[in-house]
């Protein structure tokens, strides 16, 4: 890689386009001072982006960014903020209470009476609580502040509707490959040197970051500091170097999402795609049993009796996993997951199940035809109840063909069997009794 060498002295601080900046970790040497030169966010911050828009017109709203971590939230909020000529106030979610936030209130009106307004940005803002988000309204609403809130967490079920209805949300994608090259060649023409890594290594860098711009800069400060002789391989950087963890947190975002990818996995037979997705739970941590009740509702939702044997393997899955336990249990559970991942598929009980539900609750307390009553006493078989009741096991075929709907109901139909998998039998089996009934 060539470098321009007549941006640099010595003492190497200095940005990546030459001016001088002091001396700090990495990636706060290498934090955007424009907007411009933020990476990987064009869909936001180019021209034709919400905020490039916003920009252009020297007019900013309240917005929520939502991304994953290391994706610049927090460096285009305070970007946002000398774009437009606001000062900009930050607050953590983590750190500050009530008392702090009514001291940036206090200070943010005093300003705005010297005609300036206030940008405050509100880092993982999910963590205030709902009467604390309800706190910000009245300073959004009569234009104190303007908020930019920074949030990992999806904002329909972290934020409240009253402040998501004030603010426009933006979606910060994950770093791309290109964005997280153009990192580390940013980092290595501030420290005038490459970073001593072979191309499969330097490859095997960024994807260990997974997205993640600020780590892929830590990782690459590492290996600077690092008195290194020789290129390092993918196998000499692993053991230098930790990898990072998946973004994984077991009770938000992340948790549903991926279990949902295995879920439309099963749903579609893609038992690569299934087996792909269990692996990325269980190995971040997710509790094994969990997955295994989902497959088991999906053994049932979407595969039913098209094959009824896919219950019967998530059950057995259970019992060896609470055998063996883990890491040897597992592999019952990926044997359930592959089981019903090629299994023929239908929603049919699913269906039928809600179907029947929403009939039940529609005509209440309907009683049963009192020739299917039992009459276990003289006063009930005087009024009627077992009266002419067909015992089918008695009548040729084993089937009656009787009515067993309430007064009042005609017969509806809940369960249609798909013509796949052992269904295509209950099918033919079904339309065999219909058949049977017009016919008595």
């Amino acid at each position: 890689m060539a470098f321009m060498a007549d941006l640099f002295v010595p003492d190497s601080r200095r940005s990546f386009d030459g001016e001088a900046v002091a001396a700090g970790p990495l990636a706060d040497r290498l934090r955007p001072r424009t907007l411009e030169e933020v990476v990987g966010q064009d869909h936001l911050t180019g021209p034709d982006g919400t905020i490039g828009r916003m920009v252009a017109a020297g007019r900013l709203s309240s917005l929520i960014l939502w991304g994953p971590p290391g994706t610049g939230k927090t460096t285009i909020a305070r970007l946002l903020a000398d774009a437009v000529g606001m000062r900009f106030e930050a607050v953590s979610a983590v750190f500050s209470g009530v008392a702090d936030l009514k001291k940036v209130f206090a200070a943010a009106a005093e300003y705005r009476h010297l005609g300036r307004t206030t940008l405050l940005f509100v880092d993982e803002i999910h963590r205030f609580n709902r009467a604390q988000q309800d706190g910000f309204l009245p300073y959004v609403e009569n234009g104190t502040i303007t908020l930019v809130g920074a949030t990992t967490e999806n904002p329909s079920f972290a934020l409240n509707a009253a402040l998501l209805s004030r603010a426009q949300v933006l979606i910060l994608k994950r770093l791309d490959e290109a964005a997280l090259e153009q990192l580390l060649h940013r980092a290595e023409m501030l420290e005038h040197r490459e970073l001593p890594l072979t191309s499969e290594a330097r490859a095997a860098l960024i994807n260990s970051a997974d997205g993640d711009g600020r780590f892929l800069l830590n990782q690459a400060e590492t290996l600077f500091a690092v008195d290194i002789e020789a290129a390092l391989d993918p196998e000499a950087l692993a053991a230098l170097l930790h990898r990072r963890m998946a973004v994984y947190d077991k009770d938000r975002d992340g948790h549903y999402n991926l279990i949902s990818a295995l879920h439309k996995s099963l749903r579609g037979s893609d038992p690569q795609a299934a087996l792909y997705w269990l692996a990325r739970m269980l190995t971040a941590g997710e509790e094994p049993l969990y997955v295994l009740r989902r497959i088991t509702r999906f053994a049932s939702e979407d595969i039913g009796l098209a094959d009824p044997q896919a219950l019967v393997q998530c059950l057995a899955a259970k019992d060896a996993y609470e055998f063996l336990g883990s890491p040897e249990g597992e592999l019952a559970i990926v044997q359930a997951c592959l089981y019903c991942a090629t299994a023929p598929k239908s929603n049919a009980a699913y269906v039928a199940q809600k179907a029947a539900w929403k009939a039940a609750q529609d005509t209440g307390s309907l009683a049963p035809p009192a020739n299917i009553l039992n009459a276990p006493t003289k006063l009930m078989k005087d009024i009627g109840y077992g009266k002419d009741y067909a015992y089918d096991h008695d009548v040729e075929g084993g089937f009656s063909g009787a009515n067993y709907w309430p007064d009042g109901m005609k017969p509806a139909r809940f369960y249609k069997p798909v013509e796949r998998g052992f269904e295509a039998r209950i099918s033919e089996r079904l339309a065999y009794w219909d058949k049977k009934r017009r016919e008595g």
